[in-house]
């Protein structure tokens, strides 16, 4: 999917949801809803309101369903009382995992009626075996047979659809896949099982069928499962991205609306504090904006009337009015997008190990099973005893193991990782985790928490700090926030002064008894020697304070570092600001090798020639981050980046601690080792099994039975991630 594609949706923002003219049904993703407690008061909260009939929340999926009369409540409204009460919330785009839900679903019912058919075919055959050798006569055996075929011709009809679609269309395209032997084997022991019941035969084995496609479902529906959650959890992350927008009417008039569904040409209004909703050109208004997330610079720009402005750059001042661009292959999300699409295109080489596996496994099972056929034939073997080998062969080689050896790994790793805050997005990123040597970090958002902290505090006399703290309350620009946490930190509360008045571009000024005092730009607050501080305070007697800011680090940013470079061949900054920042960065965090400023193609020239002797692991957070994230051979974003990065990302971690990184790495690992003992489990059992079937002394439903076993081993060796501890990981 493109980047305008993202931001350019249709208008409608609720065309996915079935409404009526008396009832309108919202779907929000609450961010911050964590317990039991939070989904009551989600629930209390929406109720309250004036038009809401029905609110149901949804602790897992940390989404909430509206059910609301549309002439008295809105999403705005609705949005607008989450906020009061606590609660981050923002309507779910279109791009939701309706058809991995789709998908689960049939998955699961094809499981259920399989496990339910197989149950119930085993009871009968049960009955069949104890009675063969007692008092059970030929009627009541072939009546049971008979009600056997019943339950198992439509249940493999309807259970083996999934194989049999996907089979006639790798056959079709004249090549093998897994399930090719599978609806082989399925097909044969039930076509096999029915001719033997109408010629009244002791052995039918449509248990055999049916056991084997339970067992095989059990694994695609792990492997589904696994998809679906990660997509549930990205789309409700890319839809707390995207927010809301004020677009401004030809009339003056104001209405709020999804980001997402804005088109080129609308006017919006950005009020301060507001993230840009797309890219755009500046109408009116002046103010300061922080760009880091699209640059990789720390440090603020100015935009006044003329300038252009890009999706999810964050407005700081003033309230600004802009008109969407509509030359989408101009802008800069495009020309990200373009560069994402060919660093994608590299990564889609890549191989998961199931598939890798699955190459020579294919092939190999049709030549030993027709070999099997074709040799007891040359032995004197009639046609049904040499097909009843070679089908005890398919179906013991059926590879259900080796089905469930990377799905039942990867659902126990997902699930260890989630309840760790990392959000597993792509199936095979725990393979390309696990095989990572050199990690390269971002810098602003990435190591550091995107917001900048006071360095020299202890410089500045209480009462001067009391003072810049006092105007500085009235701000919402990063530096201001800064300076009241450290002047709160020492002095405790600091009361926001009267009479503040906020110059877009410059700083805050007030009229004091004693005169004007006034906290922001060097210039404007009468520095006219270079100076290397941000900011300045002016109190009314003139004196001037210098305050010098840095970029707040991750709390565990050192320790992270030092244990991947422990770990890995080497770790890398990659920064798109100024070279000086990037080193001050770099410095704290322990890493010595570093490049800034660079773009993104220069990023994703950097890591094309390190990913000729190396498999690079990518952490970033920006939209210039996206094209290298989807270069690299693995990649991981925090949960606070933009929604295209975190499209990119094959993990998203939440929370400040970078700690999460070296924890999914210790998974990965883990999960790897897990995945080749499962495969070792599958080969072993192959190698005992396969020669006994070839040899004639094992039944289709012996070879059922020990499949089985094979498969819960595997299974049983998966869970075993869920003990993994700390210990193990560092």
């Amino acid at each position: 999917m493109s980047v305008q594609a993202i931001i350019d949706n249709t208008r409608a923002p609720d065309a996915h949801h079935q409404d009526t003219p008396e009832e309108r049904n919202l779907s929000l993703a609450v961010e911050n809803m964590h317990c039991g407690g939070c989904l009551r008061s989600v629930e209390k909260t929406l109720l309250a309101l004036p038009g809401v009939l029905h609110a149901r929340a949804n602790l897992s999926a940390k989404r909430v369903s509206v059910r609301c009369s549309p002439d008295r409540c809105d999403l705005e409204t609705v949005i607008e009382a989450l906020s009061e009460a606590g609660f981050r919330a923002a309507p779910l785009t279109e791009q939701t995992n309706a058809g991995g839900d789709d998908a689960d679903r049939d998955y699961l019912k094809r499981l259920a009626v399989a496990g339910f058919a197989a149950a119930n075919i085993m009871l009968l055959s049960v009955s069949v075996w104890s009675g063969a050798g007692g008092d059970m006569d030929e009627t009541t055996q072939s009546l049971f047979h008979r009600i056997t075929a019943l339950i198992a011709l439509p249940t493999v009809a309807y259970a083996g659809q999934p194989f049999f679609r996907s089979a006639f269309g790798a056959l079709k395209a004249g090549r093998l896949n897994m399930d090719v032997p599978i609806s082989l084997g399925v097909i044969l022991a039930t076509a096999m099982s029915c001719f033997q019941m109408f010629n009244n035969s002791d052995q039918v084995y449509f248990e055999a069928a049916v056991t084997l496609l339970f067992f095989l479902l059990i694994g695609r529906w792990l492997d589904q499962r696994l998809r679906t959650r990660a997509q549930g959890e990205a789309q409700n992350l890319l839809s707390l991205q995207s927010g809301l927008a004020t677009v401004v009417g030809a009339d003056a008039s104001r209405t709020r609306v999804p980001a997402h569904t804005l088109e080129p040409g609308d006017t919006v209004l950005i009020p301060a504090g507001e993230r840009v909703p797309a890219d755009g050109t500046i109408l009116s208004g002046k103010g300061d904006v922080d760009q880091s997330l699209i640059t990789g610079e720390s440090a603020h720009a100015t935009i006044c009337k003329g300038s252009s402005a890009y999706a999810g750059t964050l407005n700081l001042t003033a309230p600004l009015t802009m008109r969407v661009t509509a030359s989408d292959d101009m802008t800069l999300l495009s020309e990200i997008s373009r560069l994402m699409s060919n660093a994608e295109q590299g990564r889609a080489a890549y191989r998961r190990l199931a598939d890798r596996a699955a190459r020579i496994y294919a092939p190999a099972v049709h030549i030993l099973g027709a070999a099997t056929f074709a040799g007891w034939l040359v032995a004197g073997a009639g046609w049904e005893i040499a097909l009843t080998y070679a089908i005890a062969v398919l179906i013991i080689t059926c590879p259900c193991a080796l089905a469930l050896a990377v799905p039942a790994v990867q659902i126990a790793a997902a699930s260890r990782l989630f309840r760790h805050g990392i959000i597993l997005k792509a199936a095979d990123a725990l393979e390309r985790l696990a095989e990572a040597d050199w990690v390269v970090f971002d810098k602003t958002g990435t190591l550091t928490l995107g917001h900048p902290v006071l360095l020299n505090e202890a410089e500045i006399p209480d009462a001067q700090l009391r003072a810049a703290a006092a105007l500085a309350s009235a701000s919402s620009h990063p530096y201001a926030k800064a300076v009241v946490e450290a002047a709160q930190a020492r002095l405790g509360q600091i009361p926001v002064a009267q009479g503040i008045e906020e110059v877009p571009g410059d700083g805050l000024r007030r009229e004091t008894a004693k005169g004007e005092e006034r906290l922001g730009s060097p210039r404007w607050c009468g520095v006219r020697e270079k100076t290397s501080a941000s900011l300045w305070y002016r109190s009314p007697s003139g004196e001037r304070i210098a305050f010098r800011f840095s970029e707040a680090l991750r709390p565990d940013a050192p320790e992270t570092v030092q244990k991947l470079k422990d770990r890995y061949s080497g770790v890398t900054l990659l920064s798109g600001d100024r070279a000086q920042a990037a080193e001050a960065i770099a410095d704290m965090a322990g890493i010595g090798d570093w490049y800034g400023p660079v773009n993104p193609a220069e990023k994703i020239a950097y890591l094309k020639d390190l990913s000729r002797g190396h498999k690079v692991l990518m952490v970033g957070d920006g939209l210039n981050d996206a094209p290298a994230l989807a270069e690299a051979h693995v990649s991981i974003s925090p949960a606070s980046a933009a929604d295209i990065t975190q499209r990119a990302a094959d993990f998203v971690f939440q929370g400040e601690k970078l700690g999460a990184i070296v924890e999914a790495i210790g998974i990965a690992v883990k999960a790897r080792s897990l995945a080749f003992q499962n495969f070792a489990i599958a080969l072993a059992y192959n190698m005992v099994c396969v020669p006994l079937a070839v040899a004639g002394y094992v039944t289709p439903l012996v070879a059922a039975v020990a499949m089985s076993t094979s498969s819960i081993l595997v299974t049983a060796n998966a869970v075993r991630l869920a003990g993994f501890n700390k210990a193990e990981r560092t």
